[in-house]
């Protein structure tokens, strides 16, 4: 198992560790329920070094990006960032990804730490142009820092005043040590995600800024089980639960980043053709409507009034914000346009699911 730059601190600080993508990973220090509201009401600071961190370079860098990722590359200009997906040549997803642009010749992608090696296997394989694909994963730490106060915490510690808008970013330096900060996160709150490479002297040295920086603000470590109820409660999804090579963009709810109308990319005739004959299922976000707090889990059925299958969990959590018990499931999209009753189907027992909207929770 691989550990992190900042393993020790987290041992130092009694997190429970697990594994995770083949790493050594923090799911909580005290609580899941404190550290999710811990970044819904101030700040934390999450340990995501896992990430893999793929660059595309040269002349064609620009051409790479735009063949093997379903978004519109062509809309971006140095300093943005853009949330996008690769697919396979039958619709199915490869991963999800963020795409950062530095110039025309130099994209970072960044990918999920469980599937690292075999996107940037993927991306090498159908690079199909004259670029340079280059997995430097190992060599950058990441940390995000979420929530309402975040902004005021890196004001303290980054090198140079710095503004950002959703999804930009910049190259900057924390404590004199050089990193790319991007307002980007996992949460839905007000955050941003620095990456850096140096040792675990150089990540202890940035940690720790960070979090004498933060103390006004009772800043924590928020570990992976937060990560997940904060991303759920915004309907952001999970690879490897609501999304995988077995779903396409379109009945994922991600037609947003999908541009059918761009040139070519992988996977585009066969999205084509889905859209054509029809979404058969969709990814929906339910909330249980009764007061009983079951957590409906990944893998439980969502059946009609009969009992009748008609849809699958993907992901279910308690919502510490609602205090109910919310999923996303893939429901057929037959069963919606009947508008039919829909029930969780948690060891024989029917709970009743209510069709909602996302995010779960409001935002200001």
């Amino acid at each position: 198992m691989k550990k992190t730059k900042f393993y020790f601190l987290h041992e130092r600080l009694g997190a429970k560790i697990v594994d995770f993508a083949g790493f050594k990973m923090p799911i909580q220090y005290t609580s899941i329920l404190n550290e999710h509201k811990a970044v819904r009401n101030s700040v934390g600071v999450f340990d995501v070094s896992h990430m893999g961190e793929i660059f595309i370079l040269g002349k064609d860098a620009a051409k790479v990006a735009q063949y093997i990722t379903v978004n519109d590359v062509s809309k971006l200009t140095p300093g943005r960032v853009q949330y996008s997906a690769m697919c396979y040549e039958n619709g199915g997803i490869v991963d999800d990804l963020l795409v950062y642009k530095f110039n025309d010749e130099k994209f970072m992608f960044v990918v999920n730490a469980s599937n690292k090696d075999r996107d940037f296997e993927w991306i090498k394989k159908n690079n199909k142009f004259d670029a340079q694909i280059v997995d430097e994963s190992n060599e950058y730490s990441l940390l995000a820092v979420q929530g309402p106060n975040s902004k005021k915490v890196l004001d303290k510690v980054v090198d140079k005043p710095f503004e950002l808008e959703y999804y930009w970013f910049t190259e900057t330096s924390i404590q004199g040590i050089n990193c790319i900060l991007s307002r980007t996160g996992y949460t839905g709150e007000l955050g941003y995600e620095a990456y850096f490479k140096g040792d675990e002297n150089t990540a202890e040295r940035i940690w720790n800024s960070i979090f004498e920086a933060g103390k006004e603000f009772n800043i924590v470590p928020v570990g992976l089980g937060a990560r997940d109820t904060l991303r759920l409660e915004m309907g952001f999804c999970l690879y490897g639960n609501d999304i995988d090579e077995t779903t396409n963009p379109l009945e994922a709810n991600l037609g947003w980043i999908t541009k059918l109308n761009k040139g070519d990319f992988i996977g585009k005739e066969a999205l084509l053709k889905a859209k054509e004959n029809g979404i058969k299922r969709k990814l929906m976000p339910l909330i249980m409507s009764g007061s009983e707090k079951i957590i409906p889990r990944k893998g439980y059925e969502i059946v009609d009034e009969k009992g009748n299958k008609i849809g699958v969990v993907t992901s279910g959590a308690l919502s510490p914000i609602l205090d109910k018990p919310i999923a996303l499931a893939y429901i057929e999209t037959e069963a919606i346009e009947k508008n039919a009753n829909l029930y969780f189907n948690i060891r024989n027992s029917k709970y009743p699911a209510q069709a909602t909207k996302l995010p779960f929770i409001s935002k200001q």
